[in-house]
Parts: C-alpha cells; structure tokens; sequence
C-alpha cells in the first residue's frame, strides 16, 4: 500500500530520537510529540497484542481493525490536537505472586489506548534508555529476568563471601506519587502534548463493578506506558542514588540489580550493609513509597566453612532461591533453584487445571500439560535447577493421573494403566536452556549442574 511507513523507517526515527537523547544528557526535550504521527501508530498497532483482555468499551483487535487507517487518522488528530479523552481501565484481579490466596488487581486499557500509549513509549524509551544504567533489568529493550538473574550470579560468585539486601517496596504500583513522577519528567520530557496526554492517563479513573474511582496516586496499572512510568520512577529513587551517592561512600565494594520493583543489594562490607539500610526507609519516604517491614531483610550470603563449602542463609530474587552449594570437584558456587512459593504455586495451578478439566480427551489434556511444562522450564530451566524441574514433572504426572482416575466411576486410572497412556503421551522431560548473555565481552563460564545437582554436562 503506498505511503505505508516500513517497521525499519520508524526505527530509524527512533534512533535520531536516541541519538539526540545520548549527545545532550542533561537536555530537557520539549518538542517530540510531532514524531508521533499515522505511520508511527500503525506500528505501534502491529507491535501491541491482538488477543489480551477487552478493555470498557469492549472492543476487540478485529473490530478495530476493520477501519484500521480512518481509526489511525482519528487518533492521530485527537492526540495532536488535545481532544483525545483516556477512557478508564477496567479493573480485574488475579492470583498475587507468592501467595495465591490474595488477589492483585491489573487495569484492561481498551485497545485504542493501547495502540497510543505503545506510541508514547515507544518514544520516551529512546529518550530514557539513553539515562538508564546497566543495573536496572525490567521491561527495557533487549534486557530480560534471566539477564538480571545472570549478572546477579556472575556478582556473587565474584564477590564471595558477601552481605544480601532484599528489598520489597509495599504496593509501589499502588502508592508511586503523581507530584513526584512529574518533577521527575520535568528534568528530561517536558513535551507539552505528550506530558498532558501521561497526566490523562493517570487520572483515566478506574472502573469496578460498575462504579468509576479516581486514585490520586499510583500508575495506570495493566497499561503499556506504566512499566515505562515506573522506571523513570525508581531509576530516579534507587538507581541513580545508589550509584552516584551510595557507592562513592562506601568502604568496599558493592552492586546493584534491579527488576522493575524487586531490587537486591550486595555488599562485601557489613558495616555498609547496615549504614544503607538504616537510610532506605528515609530515601524511599522522600518519594512516598514504604518498603516492607518484614520482606525487606539482610541476610549474610556466605559459604559455610569445610570441603562441602555450602552455606545456610537463603535469598529469593525473580522467583529463583539463592544459596551456596558444592560442586562436583568440590568447590563452592552460588546454585539457584525454583522458590517454594513458586513451585507451589505451579503444582497447585496444575493440579487445579486437571481437575476442572479432566473430562477433555486426553489428547487435548497432554498438549495442554506440554504447554504448561514447557513455559515452566523455559523460565526456571537454568543452570543449577533441575531437581526441582524434575520434581515437578513427577508431581504434574501424579496430578493427571489424580483426576483422570476420578473422571468416571466406570474407567478408573490406576497407576499401572495410566503408564501405558504416558507411553502415548509422555509429558515433556526437564530441560536447561543455555541463554546468551546481555554482553559477550563480560562473559563467566557457568558450570553446568546435571540431575544429581552437582556439576556436569548440560540437560536436555
């Protein structure tokens, strides 16, 4: 279709944009908003799901999608213009990390605001990754969890002996100050079109059970723009602190990795453990954010004295468990394994799913079983894990087992019989995936951990 912008012309505005960003680091930006245009919100449509949740006009991708280029003009007006009006997110909850029993809620955007909000990311992300230091992880281009994991052992290993700072921000997504975020932006993005449009976005309003809430704090959670928020938020309260205030005080080393909202601290020195966490509650109450009084711990991260060379205190980050183990040669390396409270979490969605749904074929129960097998490993398959990979697998095998036996009164499943059905369908084995890392030229070899949890030769 002619006049139809290519993905690598829209990259090539970017790039100006991040090249401008890079050059003048101190520059406050006050005209990106014209980069916006019909051709950037048609890639912001190709680049935004088609099959997530319907926001409160519930109109779906394929509705949209039927009069794509007159909804493009339309939006592209209203935006420029001023006279777009960000509709409320409907409010849905699901199952809180680490403790299903809770219910943490996410906003549905509708898909129009999807589209825009992608656009105004995808702007201001050339401008912030230009800002943004290599300790922060989450949702930022070309970086991942098991980067963050990653550059984490690679520290510990480096640093030996050290002390762990785990820090849990309580409801950050919730409490985040919208005066605060904007004398934050103020010192980079000062766009008036795009900074009017963010501040629409954070009072869109909530929508639940019929009624409309306005929050005077907190992100447009659910929205594509809130992770974007967040970073700038946090780059400013922890990130940029720890790494121009912080660390120049300290007596030894130090680093920092942080994942959107779950941040640990390593330091080699107690004494500097100590002084930072005396001064966090203060650095993190000047932003209106309170860390957890309880999740919030310093825990001494250090191999146990003896040819085994384990260690008895435990730390969690991205959903791994951090301790010192033994290889098979006997020396000491930091091993990671899924965390209970995750790999409860699992069986039990697992075991769940077999039951609601064990009168389906068996057929479509395995590739379902395969699906969820899969993403699991595909997350925790690393180095170090696979007891617990395995353990699963015994356990997702008991569960289907479990309620294919109880499906009908008639056909029972005993064990022996439901191991003639795994021969037909066998679930897919524990497997370790071997990740590029972010940056060949900062490479460690990790040794590979086999089945025994000792070192060996890769699984899978």
């Amino acid at each position: 279709m002619a006049g139809i912008s290519r993905p690598e012309n829209i990259t090539t505005r970017l790039e100006q944009i991040a090249q401008l960003a890079k050059r003048a680091p101190g520059m406050v930006l006050t005209s990106l908003a014209y980069h916006i245009d019909v051709n950037m919100l048609r890639e912001a449509y190709r680049r935004t799901r088609k099959d997530g949740a319907l926001g409160v006009d519930q109109q779906t991708a394929a509705e949209y999608a039927v009069k794509l280029e007159s909804n493009l003009e339309s939006l592209n007006d209203r935006f420029k213009a001023g006279t777009y009006k960000a509709p409320p997110v409907r409010r849905v909850y699901i199952p809180k990390a680490g403790d299903p029993a809770k219910q943490r809620p996410i906003g549905v955007p509708t898909f129009e605001d999807k589209i825009l909000q992608r656009a105004v990311t995808m702007v201001l992300e050339s401008v912030y990754e230009q800002d943004f230091l290599d300790s922060s992880y989450g949702f930022r281009k070309g970086r991942s969890q098991h980067q963050a994991i990653e550059a984490l052992w690679k520290g510990l290993t480096e640093m030996q002996d050290c002390w762990v700072l785990e820090i849990d921000i309580k409801d950050f997504y919730s409490t985040l100050e919208h005066r605060k975020l904007r004398e934050l932006l103020d010192q980079r993005v000062r766009d008036g079109i795009i900074r009017k449009m963010i501040d629409k976005w954070l009072r869109a309003g909530v929508l639940e059970e019929g009624q409309i809430s306005y929050p005077d704090e907190g992100t447009p959670q659910g929205g594509v723009v809130s992770p974007m928020i967040s970073n700038v938020y946090l780059h400013e309260v922890i990130d940029k602190w720890f790494e121009y205030t912080v660390k120049p005080r300290l007596e030894r080393n130090a680093f920092l990795i942080r994942y959107a909202d779950d941040a640990v601290l390593v330091f080699k020195s107690e004494r500097d453990a100590r002084r930072v966490l005396e001064v966090l509650p203060k650095r993190f109450g000047k932003y209106g954010l309170t860390l957890h009084p309880e999740k919030t711990r310093l825990v001494r991260f250090h191999r146990e004295e003896g040819p085994k060379g384990g260690g008895k205190e435990t730390f969690d980050m991205l959903g791994f468990t951090h301790y010192w183990g033994t290889s098979r040669k006997g020396r000491a390396i930091v091993v990671r394994k899924t965390a209970k409270d995750r790999f409860r979490r699992t069986i039990k969605a697992i075991a769940e799913w077999c039951e609601t749904n064990r009168h389906l074929k068996v057929r479509e129960q395995f590739e379902a079983l395969v699906r969820k097998l899969r993403g699991h490993y595909n997350y925790y398959g690393i180095t170090g894990n696979y007891r617990a990979l395995a353990r699963l697998h015994y356990l997702a095998e008991r569960a289907w087992q479990k309620w294919l036996n109880r499906r009908s009164e008639r056909r029972h499943m005993p064990w022996q019989r439901f191991q003639k059905v795994l021969e037909h369908y066998p679930l897919p084995v524990p497997y370790i995936i071997k990740r590029p890392v972010a940056n060949p030229q900062t490479r460690s070899r990790m040794p590979e951990i086999g089945p025994s949890g000792s070192v060996g030769e890769p699984v899978g």
